[in-house]
């Protein structure tokens, strides 16, 4: 619109190029940005997302042999999912005899209570 309040026609060349074509930047670097994609990519799909909030639910850590019967898939899957997500940061393990152990990083409770807050916003 010019300042009579007619239409403008972007394409023609008088037409000054404000705001709308100027370039958008954010603040993270590429490493930054390489970091938010893992943690993302790592919780992105249905089996790595329910085994993140079965681990962070609960208490001393859990193997894998006690998330299998709540996620009807393979062990084979959980362990990969688990591998994923603690690449990211998002779960830590230890090791008792053969067992694995694992409890979600406090980075991972917070994702969750973030994700948690969004929800009940959303719902409000």
């Amino acid at each position: 619109m010019n300042e009579t309040g007619a239409a403008t026609d972007p394409t023609d060349p008088g037409v000054e190029q404000s705001r709308c074509c100027e370039a958008v930047a954010h603040s993270l670097t590429e490493t930054e940005l390489a970091a938010d994609l893992r943690i993302l990519t790592a919780a992105g799909s249905e089996t790595r997302y329910e085994v993140l909030r079965l681990v962070a639910a609960a208490d001393g850590g859990v193997c894998v042999c006690e998330l299998e019967p709540s996620l009807g898939v393979s062990q084979g899957a959980i362990s990969q999912a688990l591998s994923r997500l603690y690449t990211a940061g998002l779960v830590s393990r230890r090791k008792e005899g053969r067992w694995r152990y694992y409890t979600a990083t406090p980075r991972a409770q917070r994702l969750l209570e973030l994700l948690d807050d969004i929800r009940t916003q959303n719902n409000e």
